[in-house]
């Protein structure tokens, strides 16, 4: 019996998996996330503490999009670093992604501090509270704009011929 061989093309199909499992995780906890902040503007305190499990589900699906991101971009199990540098989807993509990541400064600053609040007995300052979800209306929109562009820099199409 010969002992298993590596195969380059299992890792490259597990990242590529988890990349996308990553999206259906993000897109759920995002959605979640809107439902119990928009709760909170109208219900108060009561609501708070619907948004920590979605939120945390939210980090979780941007980690992991980080992690299986990076290592498809430079790990080199897929295609080229060049095929992804040079084509402009590529570039739209991580503009979102990036738009995404500014954007969630302030309710993930925001919602450390609910937790600390909360775990502490004291009432947490809500006032944010309805930016906070029309932030996450707006990075909602860009979690589900971004598989249009990864699917077309996958595809090989070019924004910029």
């Amino acid at each position: 019996m010969q002992p298993a061989r590596y195969d380059p093309r299992v890792f490259a199909a597990i990242l590529s998996a988890l990349h996308v499992l990553s999206l259906g995780v993000g897109l759920g906890a995002v959605y979640a996330r809107g439902r119990a902040l928009r709760a909170v503007v109208r219900e108060g305190e009561p609501a708070v503490r619907a948004a920590f499990l979605p939120d945390s589900f939210w980090g979780v699906a941007a980690l992991l999009w980080i992690v299986t991101g990076s290592a498809r971009l430079f790990g080199g199990v897929e295609k080229s670093l060049d095929f992804y540098l040079y084509n402009g989807f590529f570039w739209v993509k991580m503009g979102m992604f990036a738009s995404i990541f500014a954007l969630e400064i302030l309710p993930m600053l925001t919602l450390v501090r609910w937790r600390v609040a909360v775990r502490s007995g004291k009432p947490p300052d809500l006032s944010r509270a309805p930016l906070l979800a029309r932030i996450n209306t707006v990075e909602l929109v860009l979690v589900i704009l971004i598989p249009f562009a990864a699917a077309a820099m996958a595809r090989g199409l070019w924004l910029f011929a």
